[in-house]
């Protein structure tokens, strides 16, 4: 019989086995258990003095119905996700432009049809990309195609590799088990915050990648779409160097290919404004946050995490995204003079300091003039303001302290900023909008009394973080088609928030378009 048993604790300090825990649970003999698979793990950490690991196991073994007579057993009845893949066979080949977790994801899925699609990435491969961007982290030479918004695995290659959502669908178990497939560790299946780490990441992209190209997917790196031409039949997608048609010209474009955008604009390709976020990143060290969040027991669990939220009168939010634990704050410019900040951790999350995002609600009605392109010069006015305040890739930055108290730091003291260029320590004034510097204000007094102590008066601000989402959105209908031949995907054409649901856009677009060409079903 198999059984799920769930909702079993278990103290960090306790010494005991899964395997221990559940047969005390069972009541049962060693003898009497097969198998043991843990398929969700997560922890409670609401009462300082007793956080708990949260565990549910899939169990086999020769029980009888007495078992399900405890509170935490079921009967389990297993329905795995099969997924078939159908000869595609369009004479004109599909194309991906893009090559992050929208990209992967649409790639992976036509290149196991048969599809052999053809993918255009403006950004190195891989190894040229890391290249690229150590270049600029250590010498502050900037490829602007090739850097941490640009390349193969996207932007979130140099993030912390979060794979949590809040998205309820069967097929982001079949999105996980693939990443685990080509190297990602395993425990991503059932924690409840999973992440890969930008270490582990980077090989499994490649990984994926080299297995597309042995089943006949073709990759052109450093190679920008600069222009579309449309025909009866299909659309041109034209290169510096060449030009491919197709039927299915697949745009996983990312939330920073501002030129690819407007060039889509001139084409009367359809795309509405749409609110983005702005704000800054702050840092702590990251053995207070532990103690801030698990008390006594931080010693016993891993980095701690934490997610929060206020709502001012105003209609402004103040919220924390894309936490770091044991991260760094990065420079992520994909422009020439210009600021801009992300957070990224390696897979074991032991740097010195844990750090956020702290980021406000910008809406249309903030920068929208005539074209649902001036969101993209807004984030670019503010982005090159805080770039000119020390002209030379250094961050602008202020403590928590001074920043509430309208002032400025006049030196770092415990919290060291990780940002690799320096900072200059400043007033945002000037280099975020009013309402922002105002809703972080407010906001960060509300917050410290949810997150008890977040408010340390050494807490580093640095600046500026606006690269969250893409300000824009490519309009599609219901079978994900925008003009005629062309398909949008993912966080750039607005339709995902994160790594995972960027994957599962990418995935259901091509699980769409090989429906129109069924012909042989093919399992593997």
């Amino acid at each position: 019989m198999k059984i799920k048993i769930s909702n079993l604790h278990l103290s960090p300090k306790d010494n005991i086995t899964y395997d221990d825990l559940i047969l005390k649970e069972l009541k049962v003999g060693k003898d009497k258990v097969k198998n043991i698979t843990l398929v969700s793990q997560s922890i409670d950490a609401r009462k300082k003095d007793n956080i708990f690991y949260v565990l549910s196991f899939i169990v086999e073994g020769d029980f009888d119905s007495r078992v399900l007579k405890n509170k935490h057993v079921t009967k389990y009845e297993s329905a795995p996700l099969r997924m078939k893949y159908t000869s595609f066979n369009d004479n004109l080949r599909p194309v991906i432009v893009g090559f992050g977790p929208a990209g992967i994801f649409a790639a992976l899925y036509l290149t196991r049809c048969n599809a052999k699609p053809i993918i255009l990435e403006r950004g190195g491969s891989m190894d040229e990309r890391i290249a690229s961007v150590n270049e600029f982290l250590k010498n502050k030479k900037l490829d602007s195609n090739s850097n941490i918004q640009f390349g193969e695995g996207g932007a979130g290659t140099f993030s912390d590799g979060k794979l949590q959502t809040n998205a309820h669908d069967s097929l982001i178990s079949y999105i996980l088990n693939e990443f685990v497939r080509y190297g990602a560790p395993k425990n991503i299946i059932y924690e409840s915050m999973p992440h890969i780490g930008t270490d582990n990441l980077r090989n499994v992209i490649k990984n994926m990648r080299l297995d597309m190209e042995q089943r006949g997917a073709s990759f052109y790196f450093n190679t920008k779409l600069n222009e579309i031409a449309f025909e009866d039949d299909g659309v041109l997608a034209i290169t510096s160097s060449m030009t491919f048609k197709t039927r299915h010209l697949i745009l996983g474009l990312g939330h920073s290919a501002r030129d690819t955008f407007k060039m889509l604009y001139k084409h009367d390709v359809k795309m509405e404004p749409k609110s983005f976020s702005m704000g800054v990143r702050i840092e702590h060290k990251r053995e207070f946050i532990n103690q801030m969040q698990y008390g006594n027991f931080f010693t016993y669990l891993p980095a701690a995490s934490y997610k929060s939220a206020v709502h001012l009168p105003t209609g402004r939010s103040l919220y924390t995204f894309c936490m770091c634990p044991g991260g760094e704050v990065m420079a992520s410019s994909s422009e020439e003079k210009a600021i801009v900040t992300n957070g990224m951790s390696y897979y074991n999350r032991d740097k010195e300091n844990s750090n956020a995002a702290l980021l406000v609600n910008v809406e249309p009605r903030d920068f929208y003039k005539s074209s649902p392109l001036d969101g993209l010069d807004f984030q670019e006015y503010y982005e090159r303001q805080a770039f000119n305040l020390a002209n030379d890739y250094r961050a602008p930055a202020n403590l928590m302290k001074e920043f509430i108290e309208g002032d400025v730091a006049k030196n770092i003291r415990s919290v060291k900023p990780s940002y690799p260029h320096g900072v200059i320590l400043a007033s945002f004034k000037g280099i975020l909008p009013d309402y922002v510097i105002d809703t972080l204000k407010e906001g960060l007094i509300l917050m410290d009394k949810k997150l008890h102590g977040f408010y340390h008066p050494d807490a580093v601000l640095t600046g500026i973080e606006s690269r969250s989402s893409c300000p824009l959105r490519i309009l599609r209908d219901e079978m994900g088609i925008s003009s005629k031949y062309l398909y949008p995907i993912g966080e750039g054409a607005g339709y995902a928030g994160g790594i995972t649901t960027a994957a599962l856009d990418g995935l259901k677009c091509a699980m769409k378009i090989v429906d129109d060409y069924k012909k042989n079903n093919i399992e593997i």
